[in-house]
């Protein structure tokens, strides 16, 4: 299977008009504004999907199955507060959320129809057969508006079965009976679209799985170029969790914090959304150009309260100001650890060399430190593959968003040319040049 930025674009184009297409229908059922937030293109593995859907505790989803030009499932998640939402706005009065949940002792077994495998009594009473229906046929409506909004894009014709009901606290229910769902370890290719309900919190996640030899018959007509072969990708990915892995010995060694590094999903999304992603929150965030093959940005994205975590943990005593002349420093320097990290990790297991700049420090609103490299690529290229990446270290508990944003063309050449055989037997040996300047 081969892509290219055109057929990824053109499903992210697909995304984004289901999306439209499925807030306007929410609109006019449930009664309340709903505009499309953040729409990605996401290549994620089987073992993140699965904690996603553990994570939260109940949710609430409606699936159908696919056939025509596309051929797999979709399926809508809710968190049960926002399933409750919504039957509160579509039955009034019929809906009862005051029912006690399974008592204790009941077998609250949950089959993939979202009914019990027992009793009645094994749900919640609040999903009942009413309640279970209405659902249905909210997810109905949100399904068909994404699936019409492929097909519009298309220009064919996608079909959908009648929707599933699901309920449960753990993954397997959701998944249970969709073959296309990737393994532990294998990365698929899944649209992410959030909806958001104006002066409701109602929100729902948007999965959908698509099999994947119909899929990859779909991106061979879509796609304009050579592209690269989808297990190339699959192997950059596999560079970026090596890389974070070392970074995470380095940053344990140096700072005495427990620390682990989650890749959790590699992003395609247009340039212009990401400092949409960022919002106006305040931010301290360290940037570095790096060139080779590839070039590009990494950006590092603290709050301010991990910020200064960072700040007491690699001082000797805390200064006056976390943001001063010595705390800027401090977070240069462990932002140059995790940069040196993942670039000399990429660099040898591509056998070339990316150099990168000193560290460029900025405190600003989330938009702003991220408009410069936008506009830096804006006549260039369109989308971006970002990883989206969490960092914990658990004696401080500071958290950092991490954008690397190689350029698309970059990218391309070196993956062509990347053997997938070699990443995990390459050492990864990062090294650390501090510049306080």
């Amino acid at each position: 299977m081969r892509l290219d930025t055109t057929a990824l674009g053109t499903f992210h184009e697909m995304a984004r008009e289901g999306a439209g297409i499925a807030a306007g229908r929410l609109t006019g059922i449930a009664e309340v504004e709903a505009r499309v937030g953040i729409t990605k293109l996401n290549f994620v593995r089987g073992n993140e999907i699965r904690k996603e859907l553990a994570a939260g505790g109940e949710k609430v989803a409606v699936r159908v199955e696919l056939s025509g030009a596309i051929e797999g499932h979709s399926m809508v998640v809710f968190d049960a507060d926002s399933a409750r939402r919504v039957l509160e706005t579509l039955l009034g009065e019929e809906f009862d959320d005051t029912a006690p949940a399974v008592a204790d002792g009941e077998d609250a077994a949950v089959d993939a129809t979202g009914t019990d495998a027992g009793a009645d009594a094994a749900a919640p009473a609040e999903f009942d057969e009413l309640s279970q229906s209405a659902m249905e046929e909210v997810g109905q409506i949100i399904n068909s508006g994404f699936v019409d909004g492929w097909a519009d894009v298309l220009e064919t014709a996608i079909d959908m079965t009648t929707p599933q009901f699901v309920q449960g606290t753990d993954p397997e229910p959701f998944l249970d009976g969709i073959d296309t769902t990737p393994g532990e370890e294998d990365m698929a290719i899944m649209f992410r679209s959030q909806i958001e309900a104006v002066g409701e919190a109602i929100g729902f996640t948007h999965y959908l799985f698509p099999d994947h030899d119909d899929f990859a018959d779909l991106l061979d007509r879509l796609r304009e170029t050579e592209g690269i072969e989808y297990d190339k990708l699959v192997g950059f990915d596999r560079m970026a969790q090596r890389g974070a892995e070392e970074v995470a010995d380095n940053i344990s060694t140096m700072t005495g914090f427990d620390t682990e590094i989650e890749l959790r999903r590699l992003n395609f999304v247009p340039m212009a959304a990401i400092p949409q992603e960022l919002g106006n929150r305040q931010l301290i965030a360290v940037a570095f150009e790096f060139e080779g093959t590839p070039s590009g940005y990494l950006v590092f994205c603290f709050e301010e309260e991990s910020a200064a975590t960072v700040v007491e943990g690699m001082l000797p005593s805390a200064p006056d100001d976390a943001f001063g002349e010595m705390g800027q420093s401090a977070i240069k320097e462990l932002s140059n650890i995790m940069a040196s990290g993942f670039l000399d990790g990429w660099a040898n297991v591509l056998d070339t060399n990316i150099d990168h700049t000193p560290p460029e420090y900025s405190h600003d609103l989330g938009a702003a430190v991220m408009d410069p490299i936008v506009l830096q690529f804006g006549d260039s290229q369109e989308f971006a593959f970002v990883f989206d990446t969490h960092v914990q270290a658990a004696e401080r508990g500071f958290d950092v968003e991490i954008y690397a944003i190689p350029d698309e063309d970059d990218l391309e050449r070196a993956l062509s040319q990347l053997d997938v055989d070699r990443i995990d037997d390459e050492p990864i040996e990062a090294d650390f040049p501090i510049d306080e300047a």
